[in-house]
């Protein structure tokens, strides 16, 4: 491996991995990632990746998954200097550049899909990524004004696990949800209501949609009015719903193993 030694933290080289802000890459696509799980899950995807940052001792460690990977650019910095470039203290030792993967169209999702509305946690869409990988519903689709799944924090809590999913934005959520209707698919929306469906007695269709709502204000009524059926998931009294990562776990799988 050919590492670059760093011995000006503030080249222009590494703006990248300055600016940390997850909306400042959305013009060139970018992405990046930190911690060894994180990028190591990532280096044995087909992602484009730009560079790494990292460690003597993260290049000695992993030389044999770098070099299955084309990557023009392999810094090498102390975790010191690490920590200067981010700007607070690090528990890891490696950092990514890398390119989103296109989106896809709906046309190009999986018969079972996980769908957000409304958002604002990077933590619950890095969450919810994590658990639709780990049970097999493989398309995730989210509004344009959410944190993206390729943002730091959601990379890192969904441990890389995103980039086995199928990434599709929309932005008019009415539209969208008459669109996937029109395809086939039955769309459950996540919700207590008084005519809701326990979970425990849904039978969901082959080809579905499973809508989680605002982590605050849940799903509106003009939403819910435009959705085939409303589950919940039976509670004890007095607590009235679960985080919508949580209850996006249970429910797909329930509906993965219906």
């Amino acid at each position: 491996m050919n590492l670059i030694d760093i011995k000006n933290i503030d080249d222009a080289q590494l703006q990248i991995y300055h600016n940390m802000r997850d909306n400042a890459f959305n013009s060139s696509n970018s992405f990046v990632a930190d911690s060894p799980k994180v990028v190591n899950t990532l280096l044995e995807t087909d992602l484009q990746i730009k560079s790494l940052l990292a460690t003597k001792e993260y290049y000695d460690e992993f030389a044999s998954i770098i070099k299955t990977k084309k990557i023009n650019y392999l810094y090498l910095a102390s975790k010191e200097q690490m920590q200067s470039i981010v700007g607070h203290k690090i528990h890891h030792n490696c950092m990514m550049h890398g390119i989103r993967p296109q989106e896809f169209s709906l046309e190009g999702l999986d018969d079972n899909i996980l769908m957000l509305d409304a958002i604002t946690s990077s933590e619950n869409i890095g969450s919810c990524a994590r658990s639709a990988a780990a049970l097999g519903v493989n398309s995730y689709l989210l509004p344009s004004n959410a944190p993206h799944p390729y943002g730091r924090r959601a990379l890192r809590v969904s441990m890389g696990h995103v980039s086995k999913l199928k990434i599709s934005i929309y932005d008019d959520i009415k539209k969208t949800i008459q669109d996937l209707k029109e395809r086939g698919y039955r769309v459950y929306a996540a919700e207590v209501t008084p005519n809701a469906t326990q979970l425990s007695d849904l039978k969901p269709s082959a080809k579905w949609v499973l809508l989680m709502g605002h982590e605050g204000l849940g799903l509106s009524e003009d939403i819910l009015d435009l959705c085939d059926e409303v589950v919940s998931i039976e509670m004890a009294d007095g607590v009235r719903s679960l985080n919508v990562a949580v209850a996006s776990s249970l429910l797909m799988y329930k509906f993965k193993l219906s």
